[in-house]
């Protein structure tokens, strides 16, 4: 993703929150811009992790319930007297599961990722109705909710996660092997295979790490609102594309970065929480997202931006590949 896109991206954020503020100076209140990067933070691991499959070629309708699955079980965990700390193991290793069971349908039943995350969306919702028998479970020790509720700094720690992620997951993608697969991938799976790229392990990877996010993201929504439940997450997995293709990220794969995806969620919360403060109906928040996305997705179109092209890749023997 060329970085003339992102500033563009980043223009976009900035006259918005301008224009936000000039009608409703609330908006520009310390106390509302930290309410925003902490509502963001949460849709931002969940993006991490759609940006990461998106790139491949995929996608993953699945996260909303694979969040909502590891957090129940989670929860009963922690309700039966289990340890935090393994109750944090089960939730994040059940969200692994969920998306290498993803990553296997697609790459080696070679079922299309909308019709197996579908499934599994489903699959995993089920499980968590079943094990929660559909109740709210709360009330979670001090230290548990820390991760949720707490700050370092006056910075809260759903923030501080979602930064510590960026920052971990940019390094893969720019500066390692399988950064660098995940775009070849995504740009033309079948010469990455000429080439030597184990295209089916880098797809059952990407679909691993997007079930660990959610999971991920399901232990700090717990965290924050004291409670679990199997309803929870129903929109997320809409609310991630949003965001990712807002974004920059081609819904065809091979061309996105992080850093964009990080924006179009902080232009989708902006545009949120600026309507909430104006007293705009959500059925108005949608049509404005959906616009956006509209407007986007044709300019790529147009633009040719979103064509398949794979970069230079970093001193390896590979040079470039074509579609």
């Amino acid at each position: 993703m060329r970085r003339n896109d992102i500033l563009l991206r980043f223009a976009l954020l900035i006259i918005l929150a301008i224009l936000i503020f000039l009608v409703n100076p609330n908006f520009g209140k310390p106390a509302n811009l930290i309410n925003i990067l902490r509502q963001g933070a949460l849709l931002y691991i969940l993006a991490i992790g759609m940006t990461i499959v998106i790139l491949t070629g995929g996608i993953d309708l699945s996260n909303g319930a694979v969040l909502a699955l590891s957090s129940c079980v989670a929860a009963i965990a922690m309700e039966r007297g289990l340890p935090i700390m393994v109750g944090i193991i089960i939730s994040l290793a059940i969200g692994m599961i969920c998306g290498f069971v993803n990553g296997v349908l697609v790459t080696q039943v070679k079922i299309p990722p909308f019709i197996t995350t579908f499934a599994m969306m489903y699959f995993a919702r089920g499980l968590a109705y079943i094990f929660s028998h559909g109740r709210i479970i709360y009330g979670f020790e001090k230290s548990f909710r820390f991760i949720g509720t707490g700050n370092i700094f006056g910075i809260p720690m759903p923030v501080i996660f979602s930064l510590l992620l960026l920052f971990i997951f940019y390094i893969v993608l720019e500066y390692t092997s399988f950064g660098v697969n995940i775009y070849a991938v995504g740009s033309n799976s079948e010469s990455s295979r000429l080439v030597g790229i184990n295209v089916k392990k880098v797809r059952i990877i990407a679909y691993l790490l997007s079930g660990f996010l959610s999971a991920f993201a399901g232990l700090i929504y717990t965290a924050r609102l004291n409670a679990a439940e199997p309803v929870v997450g129903a929109s997320f997995p809409l609310d991630a594309i949003a965001a990712v293709i807002i974004g920059g990220t081609s819904i065809v794969g091979g061309e996105g970065n992080l850093f964009g995806s990080a924006i179009g969620v902080l232009i989708c919360t902006v545009i949120i929480n600026g309507m909430n403060l104006m007293g705009i109906s959500s059925l108005w928040q949608q049509f404005v997202i959906g616009s956006i996305i509209l407007i986007i997705i044709t300019t790529q179109t147009y633009t040719k931006s979103a064509k398949i092209n794979i970069p230079i890749l970093r001193s390896r023997k590979i040079e470039s590949f074509e579609k």
